[in-house]
């Protein structure tokens, strides 16, 4: 795969037969380069999946969907739906329904977790909201108001039912 259309003409090869002619470290470089980028192009889109940030000093309504990680350190009215995680960070606020695979809470959330891998409400985390997470860690001094459901998987909901 070609990253770039080469301008310029190849280099002429010296023949093996001239003893005189020894291949020069820049020609070598340049012929290198290109396997260089295209392994550095392949590395960059392998990278693992970028934080996005909301500042402390902003405030911003809509929806954020994505694969990505998410952090907020401002305010932020909406649904967030990603597949990474979300921190929402000391003296940050979120209203609207989270789905993400870990949640972190510093700050305040108000709405609901649903089917998270991990929730973490940390010590000045407040929760107004219901959680259905594989794990829930609740710090002493966190507040949180709503119900919580952790540990269930859906099989043993089923069994359990059924049962």
């Amino acid at each position: 795969m070609a990253l770039w259309k080469d301008q310029t003409s190849p280099a002429p090869v010296p023949s093996p037969a001239s003893p005189t002619a020894a291949p020069s470290p820049v020609r070598e470089a340049e012929r290198a380069a290109p396997v260089a980028v295209a392994a550095e192009a392949r590395r960059v889109e392998r990278a693992p999946a970028k934080e996005s940030v909301i500042a402390a000093d902003l405030a911003i309504e809509g929806k954020i969907e994505g694969s990505g990680h998410v952090r907020i350190a401002g305010r932020f009215k909406g649904d967030v739906h990603v597949d990474g995680n979300l921190t929402v960070e000391h003296g940050a606020h979120l209203t609207g329904q989270v789905y993400a695979k870990t949640v972190i809470i510093a700050g305040e959330l108000h709405g609901n977790i649903n089917g998270a891998a991990r929730v973490e409400l940390l010590e000045s985390g407040v929760l107004a909201g219901d959680v259905k997470a594989g794990t829930l860690t609740v710090a002493a001094g966190s507040r949180m108001r709503g119900h919580a459901e952790f540990g269930w998987e859906e099989k043993n909901v089923k069994s359990l039912a059924a049962g």
